[in-house]
């Protein structure tokens, strides 16, 4: 029997799960999330610019990015949990201040690369919210940032 996590008793409302076909190899939309030059390009909603601050890309290792948007600075922080390439990546998400002071809850992001007819499908699970309204900001937030991903992968075809 497989162990089970606190994650698994998730109430459904309280977990984010995003699908997305892309028409790109695995490796390249792995190399998308993985690079920072890469990563900066497509990370956060329409209208933001992104900046890594640190990142440090192995199991154990830091990020911190700075998000300028319309509205002003977002930072967010976490720990890299796990890293298959090209299929997996597992890492902790915590909003925090300038100074890298958490403000918020911290979860957790699951995203998989599964080849699919010379396609990438991208399944994200970020676990567990606050609160569905938590999950729904997200979601918008992902979803503009996957769609600029998706834009940049389509000059790549």
């Amino acid at each position: 029997m497989a162990a089970r996590s606190d994650a698994d008793d998730a109430p459904v409302e309280r977990v984010l799960v995003i699908t997305r076909i892309f028409d790109a190899p695995r490796s390249l939309v792995f190399k998308m999330w993985t690079d920072p030059d890469e990563l900066v390009r497509w990370q956060g909603p329409r209208g933001f610019t992104t900046t890594i601050v640190a990142g440090d890309l192995r199991p154990g290792g830091a990020y911190r990015f700075h998000m300028r948007g319309p509205e002003g600075d977002h930072w967010v922080q976490g720990i890299f949990r796990e890293i298959v390439q090209p299929q997996r990546l597992v890492f902790t998400h915590a909003w925090s201040d300038a100074q890298g002071k958490p403000t918020g809850p911290e979860t957790v992001i699951t995203v998989t690369f599964e080849e699919v007819d010379g396609k990438t499908r991208l399944t994200l699970r970020q676990e567990v919210f606050e609160s569905p309204t938590a999950r729904d900001l997200h979601r918008g937030g992902w979803t503009s940032s996957l769609d600029r991903l998706d834009e940049i992968l389509a000059t790549a075809r």
